[in-house]
């Protein structure tokens, strides 16, 4: 059971929060507001321009900071600024002005409507983002159970065929367990995904992020591919030159096993994929999964990031023929990275191209190779 007290201290830091960024926000308001005073009254001494630009310096206050109290804080501050700096006298407060407590009334009432406004408008997004999150990880789950619940039950079959009919032929039973590795093995990296999901969504996400080369990453995903898909004709081209990006290879040598995975399957007819790897000019690398399969369905391409990709796309009674978790995490780990994921339909098939942002150049490490270039 929560203490009164403890509550009533937690609403109170959610309505009158203190942090560096409100009070450097606060104070480059009011420092504009009150150049831009100083100026126009230089311009024209007997205007009344204080009150208005004062008003408006409450309602960005109070609009683009958090909680109450630097609203209010603006509204008092301005209610002396206007009095004692740009109402005559100068200099001199004057509480007998007609019109005063009209004033910081309204800049009061400014600062707490637009305040409340926008406190409410922050809980409505933070609940909206919630809610986003629950739904995503319901999708997830469904989408989940549905994909275990076929190879497990093809599994159940092929093993109970074996262990029921002892006469078998040997090609039938050495058929069946084929059947069950290749569901095992799919298993396997559907949980590896789930992993990569989990690591990814953390708040706490940490990369172990180092600098590697790209043929090294390129031949171990492909070296894997190899043996699950022994049909497939792989080729890989990278850069003439050494390039090392930052990246957790791990996690990047699974997306490029779940974009050539994705490639083969909803490919349908790939035979050959081709993997390549090249800095571009604006300072990253970029790694290509292409195919020569039939593409992708115009209308699955907005939603192949994305968990929705199950209800885009028609039915087909096969759990392993959904894709959308495998570019889920594909897009997760890429974003992680600080990188983008981009798809798109060629002559001869789909093509998958993933940038990884690459560490400046130090002008120094360039100096010295090319004194040592040049001696």
């Amino acid at each position: 059971m929560s203490h009164p007290n403890s509550k009533s201290k937690t609403n109170l830091a959610t309505l009158f929060p203190f942090s560096m960024r409100d009070l450097i926000v606060t104070a480059l308001i009011l420092f504009v507001a009150v150049a831009f005073c100083i100026l126009l009254q230089r311009l024209d001494p007997s205007a009344g321009f204080a009150t208005p630009v004062f008003v408006l310096t409450v309602l960005l206050t109070s609009r683009l900071t958090t909680g109450y109290f630097w609203g209010l804080f603006s509204a008092v501050l301005g209610v002396i600024a206007v009095n004692f700096f740009f109402t005559f006298p100068y200099w001199a407060f004057n509480l007998t002005i007609t019109g005063y407590p009209l004033s910081f009334l309204t800049f009061l009432s400014v600062s707490v409507i637009t305040s409340a406004l926008t406190t409410k408008t922050r809980q409505l997004d933070k609940l909206r983002m919630e809610n986003e999150k629950i739904r995503m990880r319901a999708d997830l789950l469904r989408s989940v159970s549905h994909d275990i619940r076929t190879p497990l039950t093809s599994i159940i079959g092929s093993t109970s065929a074996v262990l029921d009919n002892p006469d078998l032929s040997q090609e039938d039973r050495r058929s069946l367990l084929e059947d069950v590795k290749q569901e095992a093995q799919w298993l396997i990296r559907t949980v590896e995904n789930l992993l990569s999901i989990t690591r990814i969504g953390s708040d706490r996400t940490e990369l172990n992020k180092q600098l590697e080369p790209v043929e090294e990453v390129l031949a171990e995903a492909v070296q894997k591919a190899r043996k699950r898909l022994p049909d497939i004709k792989f080729s890989v081209e990278v850069p003439a030159e050494l390039l090392m990006v930052p990246m957790d290879p791990i996690l990047i040598e699974q997306v490029l096993s779940n974009l050539i995975e994705n490639a083969v399957i909803h490919g349908q007819t790939t035979t050959a994929i081709h993997l390549r790897a090249e800095k571009t000019e604006d300072n990253f690398a970029a790694f290509s999964v292409r195919d020569n399969g039939q593409g992708i369905s115009p209308a699955l391409l907005p939603h192949l990031f994305d968990y929705s990709i199950r209800h885009a796309s028609p039915p087909t009674g096969d759990g392993k023929r959904n894709m959308g978790l495998g570019l889920s995490v594909c897009s997760a780990v890429v974003k992680a990275h600080g990188g983008r994921l981009t798809a798109h339909n060629h002559p001869d098939g789909a093509e998958f191209i993933f940038c990884l942002p690459m560490p400046p150049a130090d002008p120094a490490i360039s100096t010295d190779l090319s004194e040592e270039e040049t001696l």
